[in-house]
């Protein structure tokens, strides 16, 4: 759902980078280890967090929900968890290797793969590039895969 960036003044509050658009109906995380006290944009407070020290220790913490709470996904829709580690192949058949990491830039979603051999190239998660994906495989055109 998001990822603390750092702290935010020297009360315990938070940023935080979202990888939603709202989090506004969510109250716990992390299987109830954190509680929001009150969230404004990018910043939050939890109420397990009371000074800056404490702020700056959740540095680099997911902030994670059951996937029971998640809103239905509609067609055509997808959540980054679910992509990633999924074998990619060629729409030739060709295995390529597999969904390393989800990004998006601004322009919309951009699937980093790797190849067996380590090396990762980028895709754009556009019809074009990747005309199917299920939860077995994601197929990418051979021209992205260069």
């Amino acid at each position: 759902m998001a990822v603390v960036t750092g702290a935010h003044g020297i009360g315990g509050e938070v940023r935080l980078k979202l990888f939603t658009e709202d989090l506004s109906g969510y109250t716990v995380f992390n299987g109830g280890s954190l509680t929001v006290k009150s969230l404004r944009g990018l910043i939050a407070r939890f109420a397990e967090v009371g000074d800056r020290s404490a702020a700056e220790a959740l540095r680099g913490t997911e902030l994670t929900v059951p996937r029971s709470t998640l809103p239905a996904l509609k067609e055509g829709e997808y959540y980054h968890a679910d992509l990633i580690g999924l074998p990619v192949v060629l729409t030739t058949g060709e295995a390529v290797g597999l969904v390393a990491l989800v990004e998006n830039f601004g322009a919309g979603d951009v699937i980093e793969i790797e190849r067996p051999d380590g090396k990762r190239f980028m895709v754009p998660m556009r019809p074009e590039a990747v005309p199917e994906w299920s939860a077995e495989r994601l197929v990418v055109e051979p021209a992205y895969a260069e």
